[in-house]
């Protein structure tokens, strides 16, 4: 999955990380997997949030696959297909880790498997160029939300997400073709400008439902776990992520 602030090609707005500037963490913030995961509830909500990570970077690898048929070329077959092969390293990380803490890798991911094939389903690209914007928006929206929530897990749960959350090099070989496309054609620009627009809404739309259904994980949003998001701030987040989408499409040469 790629990252939103990694690339200065992906032109990311503000992160959670810079929001948050260098006060120290406190809280669940500030603890370790051993002393956050005494509370219940907490556990609930990071199993949650792992087992929607892990099933995202499954259905990107499957996704980068696909999309590598319809390569124009046997050099972007060959970079897609190394992308694929990196989600599929982030995919299996988070299921060590499930793993690890005594969770069934798929019993955690399950609950999440319906909404993310069906987000899919509706968002299937028609060619080429819409399916680097497909993997260009919807991943980077996916890891705007994970970093924002990040920033409330645990030291060890942190670490972990920020690091599946590293760029395969997809946003600037989305780019770069893009805007090559767009160079070569100018008619291109307006079909796909639309096409973001679909995919922004359909992606914040499903993430909104799949919180508003996991009750552990919509409470640690919400700040019904100590140090989590306030109703107010989840408003706050979501704005970020659609201005951080803005800068996207700005940097492709495409109106949001």
């Amino acid at each position: 999955m790629e990252t939103s602030d990694n690339t200065t090609a992906a032109g990311a707005g503000d992160t959670a990380e810079e929001a948050a500037g260098s006060e120290p963490r406190t809280g669940i913030a500030a603890q370790s997997w051993a002393e956050a995961s005494a509370e219940p509830t907490y556990r609930a909500a990071v199993v949650d949030l792992l087992g929607a990570l892990a099933y995202g970077e499954l259905a990107a690898f499957e996704r980068l696959a696909e999309d590598a048929k319809l390569a124009p070329s046997l050099a972007d077959k060959a970079a897609l297909a190394s992308m694929a092969s990196a989600e599929f390293g982030h995919f299996e990380r988070l299921r060590r880790r499930l793993a690890e803490i005594d969770e069934e890798p798929t019993e955690a991911m399950e609950p999440f498997a319906a909404a993310l094939d069906e987000f899919h389903r509706q968002t299937a690209p028609s060619d080429w160029l819409e399916g680097l914007i497909k993997a260009y928006v919807g991943d980077s929206i996916a890891s705007d939300f994970y970093r924002e929530v990040a920033e409330r897990l645990d030291a060890d749960t942190r670490a972990l997400v920020l690091g599946v959350l590293d760029d395969t090099g997809h946003s600037n070989f989305a780019v770069d073709r893009v805007r090559a496309a767009i160079e070569a054609d100018h008619r291109v620009s307006g079909r796909l400008a639309l096409w973001a627009r679909r995919l922004m809404g359909e992606a914040l739309s499903q993430a909104q439902r799949v919180v508003a259904e996991r009750d552990a994980l919509s409470t640690m949003l919400v700040g019904g776990i100590a140090d989590g998001f306030d109703l107010a701030e989840v408003g706050k987040m979501f704005n970020r992520i659609t201005e951080a989408h803005t800068k996207r499409m700005a940097a492709l040469g495409l109106a949001a």
